[in-house]
C-alpha cells in the first residue's frame, strides 16, 4: 500500500518538482476588516458570518436559498449543531502574554495559515458566478484548504490548475469500473487529497427542498419566473451571466466523464445507486490512490478504527450538516471518543461551525481542522470571491481575538483544561470514550 510522504513532494502531494511552497512561512492572512473604504459596498454591513446568510436570503430566488439552508425533516441534527455548543464554556487563563499569537496549523505535512477551511458543497456554481472557482481562489490566497465538490458545476482540472491545493470530494458512483476511472482523473488532475463521502448510501428525504421549490432536474415554471422577476441581481450577475459565457451548467465531476445537463430528465440517476457501497471498495481506492485519502461522514468510533485499518490519512468527523439522517448525533459530541481511537490519523470535523469561538472549542476536544460550509457559499453568493476573502478575514480575526481572550499564543495550548463542559455532555463523552 502506497502513501504520500510529506518530505519531498510539491503541495499538491506529487513526488518531485519544485521545493514544496508549504515549507516556509505561509501566504499572508488577509487582514481583518478595517476602514469601510477597503470593504465593498455590498459587504459594508456583513460583521460576522450570520450576517451572509441575512443577505444571501434577500439575493437568491427561495428555492436556490432554501436549497443551500435546507436540512432534512425535522432539522434536529441541524438544531443541535449549533445547540452543543452553548453546553461548552471556556475557562480562560489570565496574566499571560499573548502578544505572540498565530492561527498556523499542520496537516499531511502542509502549513495552514488558518485551522479553518472551506467545506464542499454541490451546485455553488448556481448560487454564485462561478462558485467553485471563487471558493477555492480566495482559499489559496488566504492559504487554508478548500474541497472543491464532487457535485460541482465546473471541471475539477480548471478549478486544480488555478488553486492547486484545493482537495477533491466524490461521491462515490455505483461501478468499480466508474470509481477506478474517477479516482484515476482526479490523480491526473494533480489533486493531492481525495476526500470521500461516506454518509450518503442512500438520497435523503427531500422533502424540504420540495417545500421551497427546488428539484433537480430543473424545470421551467411560473414560479422560477416569478422568482427570477423578483431577484434581478442574481439574474442577471451569475444565471443569465453563466448561460451566455459557458452554456447550460452540467455536473461535470461525478464520473470520469461529463454528466448530465441541470435540465436532464435523467441527472438523478447521477446520485443514486450507491446503497451496494462497502469498505472493499475503500480497499480498493486505497491501493490505487497515492494521495491523502480521506472519509468524510465519520461519526462512530468503530467506523473510525475501520477507516484506520484500511489505511486512511484522515477522517471528518460530520453529520452532512444535518442535511442527511435526521437525528444523527452531533460531530462535537462524538468527536473525544473518534479522536480517542484515530491513532495516527488526521481527524477533522464540520457541521454548524459559525463564530471562532466554535472553532477553538473543536480544537480543544482534538480535532485539528474545522471545515465551514453553508456561510462560505452565502459569501460567494453575494460578493463572489471578494465575499469569500471578507468571510475568511472576519473569522481570522475573530479567532486571534479569541486565542488572546483565552489566554494562548498557539493552537497547539488547546486542550480540554480549557473548558467546563456541561454536565449532559460530559456525561456523554465520558460514555462514550
Amino acid at each position: 500500500m502506497s502513501k504520500p510522504e510529506a518530505t519531498g513532494r510539491d503541495p499538491i502531494g506529487r513526488a518531485g518538482g519544485s521545493a514544496p511552497q508549504g515549507t516556509g512561512a505561509p501566504p499572508a492572512v488577509p487582514a481583518p476588516a478595517g476602514p469601510a473604504a477597503r470593504v465593498p459596498r455590498r459587504l459594508r454591513r456583513v460583521y460576522a458570518l450570520a450576517d451572509f446568510e441575512d443577505a444571501a436570503r434577500r439575493h437568491l430566488p427561495k428555492p436556490l436559498f432554501g436549497y443551500v439552508a435546507a436540512a432534512t425533516e425535522t432539522r434536529a441534527s441541524f438544531r443541535d449543531n449549533r445547540a452543543v455548543f452553548d453546553e461548552i464554556q471556556f475557562l480562560p487563563r489570565v496574566l499571560t502574554d499573548v502578544s505572540r499569537r498565530s492561527q498556523e496549523t499542520t496537516l499531511f505535512g502542509r502549513r495552514w495559515a488558518q485551522p479553518f477551511g472551506i467545506a464542499p458543497m454541490g451546485v455553488t456554481a448556481l448560487t454564485a458566478y462561478r462558485g467553485d472557482l471563487a471558493l477555492a481562489q480566495a482559499a489559496a490566497q488566504a492559504n487554508l484548504v478548500d474541497i472543491m465538490s464532487g457535485s460541482s458545476l465546473i471541471r475539477l482540472e480548471e478549478v486544480v490548475q488555478v488553486a492547486p491545493n484545493t482537495w477533491f470530494q466524490a461521491y462515490l458512483p455505483n461501478e468499480p469500473q466508474r470509481i477506478a476511472a474517477l479516482v484515476d482523473r482526479v490523480a491526473k488532475a494533480g489533486f493531492g487529497t481525495l476526500v470521500v463521502t461516506v454518509d450518503t448510501a442512500v438520497v435523503q428525504n427531500r422533502e424540504n427542498n420540495l417545500r421551497v421549490g427546488f428539484k433537480t432536474p430543473l424545470q421551467p415554471s411560473f414560479r422560477l419566473l416569478w422568482e427570477g422577476l423578483t431577484h434581478p441581481a442574481w439574474v442577471t450577475s451569475t444565471f443569465l451571466r453563466t448561460l451566455l459565457v459557458h452554456g447550460m451548467p452540467h455536473f461535470e465531476n461525478n464520473f470520469a466523464e461529463r454528466g448530465e445537463p441541470l435540465v436532464s430528465r435523467k441527472v438523478d440517476r447521477d446520485f443514486a445507486g450507491r446503497e451496494h457501497l462497502d469498505w472493499g471498495d475503500i480497499a480498493r481506492i486505497r491501493r490505487q490512490w497515492t494521495g491523502n485519502l480521506v472519509l468524510k461522514g465519520i461519526l462512530r468510533p468503530q467506523d473510525a478504527q475501520i477507516a484506520r485499518e484500511h489505511g486512511v490519512d484522515g477522517i471528518i468527523v460530520s453529520n452532512h450538516g444535518g442535511r442527511q439522517l435526521d437525528g444523527a448525533v452531533s460531530p462535537m459530541r462524538m468527536l473525544p471518543a473518534v479522536k480517542a481511537v484515530a491513532g495516527d490519523m488526521t481527524v477533522m470535523i464540520d457541521s454548524g461551525f459559525r463564530r471562532g469561538t466554535d472553532i477553538l472549542k473543536a480544537l480543544a476536544l482534538g480535532a485539528q481542522y474545522v471545515f465551514i460550509g453553508r456561510p462560505f457559499n452565502y459569501a460567494a453568493a453575494i460578493g463572489g470571491e471578494a465575499g469569500v476573502r471578507h468571510a475568511i478575514a472576519m473569522l481570522s480575526a475573530e479567532i486571534r481575538a479569541d486565542m488572546g481572550l483565552l489566554g494562548i499564543n498557539g493552537l497547539d495550548e488547546l486542550g480540554p483544561d480549557l473548558l467546563h463542559l456541561g454536565g449532559s455532555l460530559r456525561r456523554e463523552i465520558d460514555r462514550a470514550c
